[in-house]
């Protein structure tokens, strides 16, 4: 797991370390340091703690103005017993909501597991972001069969083209054009 670092190209267009509106502004990562761990194996310095004690984040862009947002994850989405929608929406989203984000693209290669339990902070996210939207990536099948056995399909988009294989070739911008077209074709 420590050898597993967020998509770090995009650094060059934002640093969730320097961003004013970030809950993340104004970490330091130390690299020689290795002290966050997701059952008992090191993670990258680089992923941020986002008050679950499984499942870890890094915010790779946010775009104010155009109001979204792309977020990578590591670990195990754990709503059973960590609560980890819970934590994320309280932690992570509303901020970035109450700053004006209402589309959230969500990164999860790096997910290895989840635990499923109510649909209720999904829809209230999904209520929250009104014009807006969240969509899934590159997550693992199994993952997205579990989110449709709780009804989380039903307020976040995922699968079939949004699986966008080459996403790390683009430009943040360019990813999140591809990934609008996408949602707003479903939505219409």
């Amino acid at each position: 797991m420590h050898t597993i670092t967020p998509y770090h190209r995009w650094l060059q267009y934002y640093d969730p370390a320097t961003d004013e509106n970030s809950p993340f502004f104004g970490k330091e990562y130390n690299y020689d340091l290795y002290s966050e761990t997701i059952y008992g194996y090191y993670i990258d310095p680089a992923w941020d703690y986002m008050g679950s004690e499984t499942l870890y984040i890094k915010i790779l862009f946010a775009d104010y103005d155009e109001n979204f947002a792309i977020i990578e994850f590591i670990g195990e989405w754990n709503d059973a017993i960590e609560n980890d929608i819970m934590t994320l929406k309280n932690n992570i989203i509303n901020p970035m909501i109450d700053l004006g984000i209402n589309q959230f693209i969500l990164l999860g290669e790096n997910v290895f597991n989840f635990h499923g339990s109510d649909d209720c902070y999904y829809e209230e996210w999904f209520e929250d972001v009104e014009e807006g939207w969240v969509a899934a990536l590159q997550f693992r099948d199994f993952i997205y069969t579990e989110w449709q056995k709780y009804g989380i399909d039903m307020y976040v988009n995922f699968g079939g083209n949004l699986e966008i294989a080459g996403w790390r070739t683009l430009s943040p911008h360019q990813f999140y054009e591809q990934v609008k077209k996408i949602v707003q074709y479903r939505l219409n």
